[in-house]
């Protein structure tokens, strides 16, 4: 518990520091609005001890929209850690208390799958992102699931991309890319069936405990693998390349929970080329 005080002192420090210039940055569309939100979760996984591995590379292409697993909030923190995003979210992470707060000065994007005006609604607004040059996560699979498990990936709001070049004039494609998130050990154990549930945040699990048990750890190892990016166009069929992203998603998950091997790596900027379909 002493250590779990320390990060959230810290973070309390952090946060009254880098909140001023976020406002300002979001006020004047500056730069910094991306910048400074990756300097944060940096940071964050420092001080919570989270040791990130890369494989693959992400897309250098702008706009891109970034199709990943998704097991605990601290998917987030890891992502932004690695690169500029801004990401999709259910509506209630809006209501949160501080997580929302933090999720809109990262000017998320939030959706309600269950109204299908307000899925139409996000879908413009995330065409919208893409054709400001954005890098766009999607967390495909709707829900966040146990870790081990890829659940099926939705294809609604890939439309996104289709709308994004209905709306432009200078983009022929915008790239799609895979990512997988694999939780690889946990306290210094490597992570199965039996540690999902103290790194993987699902199910009706409560969120302030399992914030507590993952920040007073101090060891969380995340394998982030980056696939082939798809340079999907107006003829591309979206639910195709829904189901190739997911089953690439599986492959990389699965192979990274079968060998955690650990040589970490600092982020690096990506070259890609996307392949068109």
């Amino acid at each position: 518990m002493i250590r779990f005080t320390l990060v959230i002192l810290a973070l309390a420090i952090l946060t009254l520091v880098l909140l001023p210039f976020q406002l300002i940055a979001i006020a004047f569309d500056l730069d910094w609005q991306r910048r400074i939100p990756r300097l944060y979760h940096r940071i964050l996984c420092m001080l919570a001890g989270v040791r990130i591995r890369q494989v693959g590379q992400r897309t250098s292409a702008r706009p891109v929209l970034i199709l990943a697993n998704h097991a605990s909030w601290l998917d987030i923190c890891i992502i932004t850690a690695t690169t500029p995003v801004v990401f999709v979210a259910k509506s209630e992470v809006a209501r949160w208390p501080l997580f929302g707060t933090l999720a809109k000065l990262q000017r998320t994007v939030f959706v309600d799958r269950d109204r299908r005006q307000q899925t139409g609604e996000a879908t413009a607004q995330i065409a919208g992102r893409l054709l400001g040059g954005e890098a766009v996560v999607l967390f495909a699979e709707g829900t966040s699931s146990d870790g081990i498990r890829v659940l099926p990936f939705k294809s609604a709001l890939v439309g996104s991309v289709h709308q994004a070049l209905g709306a432009s004039h200078g983009h022929d494609s915008i790239a799609v890319q895979p990512l997988s998130l694999a939780y690889t050990r946990f306290d210094g154990l490597p992570v199965g069936r039996a540690l999902r549930e103290r790194v993987a945040w699902y199910g009706d699990a409560d969120l302030i405990p399992h914030f507590i048990r993952v920040l007073a750890s101090g060891a969380t190892d995340v394998t982030l693998s980056w696939g082939d990016a798809i340079a999907l166009n107006a003829e591309t069929d979206r639910k195709q390349v829904t189901r190739d992203a997911e089953a690439a998603v599986r492959r990389m998950t699965a192979a990274a929970l079968r060998a955690p091997t650990w040589a970490i790596e600092s982020p690096s900027e990506g070259e890609l080329t996307p392949k068109t379909v």
